[in-house]
């Protein structure tokens, strides 16, 4: 492992010694969730997209108290582990909760997972209950047939069938006299409250453990720091087996009394997002980057005079803001014509994409392109990168309210200790530690040192402020033939910046004399550029031939090697006549790439573009 060094850059925060931060007494998450509902007994706590369904929070702790039971009747203890392989639904949230009342971990299966996949996590977890829902009994029954030591499959979506049961029989399996207080009284701060597995580039996941103490003192950083009030709104459509949506999705709305509308057809993300008007909206670069298609689709399909009128709000907006991030201010003219278009055009807007009452808008989990930063700055919707990852429960640094800085991470939490190895890897030291990876005591030992620092993987530059900024992945760098160091991310995200086609970049060049890159289309710009140049964006692997489009990837990379070093620059590329869908081959279920997979599926690929 790499040693740290006193001389080191650090954020501003000092560590916390290790203790948990209480929240209001608060030191499990039962206690979090009694105090909430309590206190907003008659409000909405979750609801679908349409409200064919909603629960109060008096409701939802009632139904917690229903379904603890029902598992304690399945001989679930505190310490056993709960598998679930749902959709964003509600009852997704009532058994998650309900498993955490009785001391147990529950943990989340990626919706697109193979059999196999499945099998590997109820093996390492060893749940002897899953919850799931029909549409995905096949893989459950599948994964079951490879072993592990699950007895009792629960179907929330209807009555039970071939050795299922369903969700009331779960509810008539509880004792008689089971007291949800009496059990949730057990549960102790150092208990695992999930397992999130990781989905991981290469190799088998590990199950990060997070216990009730770390996701505590996550909240009580997070409600010290960020503008969030009670009694606010959140759209849960990412994959609950990502941290990000249990982060927002549970454990925020457990802890601040927000209402959750469950999204179980992320294609139905802007429907929900119109009707929900979050207050809160956490997203990965590649949805913010539809919801600049989807503006710029609305904005080209508008009359002439309303595109002018956006084109000139966005211009004054976009010189206001790179003024502000240079720390000035915008001259008098910029300034009357940012706020006329404020008021024209682009407050209107906002409020179609349903981000009106955002007060907290983030962006994580990969590199974001500067110019979806800008855009959405320039909007009037500026994003607050944060940095993190599952073992850090997850939220590491965030942009502070009012010193956004485009491009970085932002600065520490409160109680966080952040600092860089002498190679530069970012470590971090506090109480949002994981406590370990499950049942791989070497691989734990390797990732949190005896100084108590996780070593991230990721390699950053802190600057005078305290703001971090990701350079790359630690074993990703690029050494090439001549012996330079260079960042894949950096190239792959100056080449994605470089045309709205290119929606994946995959650049190649080590112990190489040059670079090469992989690109994929981005299927949201196609329609779009296929109806100004009159093509048939229909056909994928056909429209990736047309010499327009060859012309206009071509276009793209020149514009993003203009803004590389001449090394760094890429010299030959292949366009892809296909798609790259999250959990692919290529892809992880996150959208994170899989680059040796990838390296090893387009070699034939890679080799001609060097031999050409």
């Amino acid at each position: 492992m790499t040693a740290t060094t006193d001389t080191a850059p650090h954020l501003a925060h000092p560590p916390l010694c290790g203790e948990p931060l209480p929240l209001d007494g608060a030191q499990t998450l039962p206690q979090v969730f009694a105090r909430t509902a309590a206190r907003f007994a008659d409000d909405i706590a979750l609801r679908t997209v349409g409200e064919p369904l909603t629960l109060t929070w008096s409701q939802y702790r009632g139904r917690v108290a229903e379904v603890a039971g029902g598992l304690a009747g399945l001989g679930v203890r505190r310490g056993d582990s709960v598998g679930l392989m749902l959709a964003n639904r509600p009852e997704f949230f009532v058994v998650d909760t309900a498993a955490q009342h009785l001391g147990a971990t529950p943990f989340s299966v990626y919706n697109t997972s193979s059999a196999e996949q499945v099998g590997y996590l109820f093996s390492d977890a060893g749940n002897r209950v899953v919850v799931t829902e029909r549409q995905f009994l096949p893989v459950v029954r599948a994964a079951l047939a490879l072993g592990g030591a699950v007895e009792h499959v629960v179907v929330v979506d209807g009555p039970g069938e071939d050795a299922t049961m369903s969700l009331d029989d779960l509810v008539a399996a509880a004792p008689a006299g089971f007291d949800l207080d009496a059990a949730s009284a057990l549960v102790e701060p150092g208990d695992v409250a999930t397992l999130i597995y990781t989905s991981g580039t290469t190799g088998p996941p590990k199950g990060v453990e997070l216990t009730h103490a770390n996701l505590v003192a996550q909240w009580n950083m997070l409600v010290r720091t960020w503008p969030i009030r009670p009694g606010g709104r959140i759209v849960s459509y990412l994959p609950a087996a990502h941290i990000a949506d249990r982060t927002i999705g549970i454990y925020l709305a457990n802890n601040l009394g927000y209402t959750v509308t469950c999204c179980p057809d992320p294609s139905r993300l802007a429907a929900a997002l119109a009707e929900c008007r979050p207050t809160i909206f956490l997203a990965v670069p590649r949805v913010w980057e539809k919801l600049k298609a989807a503006v710029e689709a609305q904005v080209a399909a508008a009359p002439p005079e309303f595109r002018a009128a956006f084109d000139d709000a966005m211009e004054a907006n976009l010189a206001r803001v790179r003024a502000q991030q240079a720390g000035t201010e915008p001259d008098a003219e910029t300034a009357r014509r940012a706020s006329s278009g404020e008021e024209a055009v682009l407050a209107p807007l906002r409020a179609r994409l349903g981000l009106d009452a955002a007060e907290v808008r983030l962006v994580g989990a990969a590199p974001t392109p500067m110019p979806v930063h800008e855009f959405f700055a320039a909007l009037g919707l500026m994003m607050a990168e944060v940095w993190g990852m599952s073992e850090l429960s997850p939220i590491a640094t965030w942009n502070p309210p009012g010193r956004i800085k485009l491009g970085t991470c932002g600065t520490a939490l409160p109680g966080v200790e952040v600092r860089l190895a002498e190679d530069g890897e970012v470590l971090v030291r506090g109480p949002i530690v994981m406590r370990g990876y499950r049942n791989q005591p070497e691989k734990t030992a390797e990732a949190v040192d005896e100084q108590g620092f996780m070593h991230s993987g990721d390699v950053g530059r802190i600057d005078a402020e305290g703001y971090l900024t990701i350079i790359d992945r630690k074993k990703e760098l690029i050494i090439n033939s001549g012996g330079k160091n260079m960042s894949p991310a950096n190239i792959e995200a100056a080449l994605k910046s470089g045309s709205p086609l290119i929606g994946q970049a995959v650049c190649f060049g080590d112990a190489r004399p040059y670079n090469v890159a992989i690109l994929v289309l981005d299927a949201e710009a196609v329609p779009a550029f296929a109806a100004a140049h009159g093509l048939d964006g229909s056909d994928l692997a056909a429209f990736s031939q047309d010499p327009a489009v060859i012309a206009e990837v071509g276009d793209g990379v020149a514009r993003a090697n203009a803004t590389l070093s001449r090394i760094e620059q890429i010299k030959r590329w292949k366009l892809l006549p296909q798609e790259w869908l999250p959990a692919g081959d290529e892809l992880t279920p996150t959208s994170k790439l899989r680059r040796r997979p990838i390296a090893a599926k387009y070699a034939a690929d890679i080799e001609a573009l060097y031999a050409g």
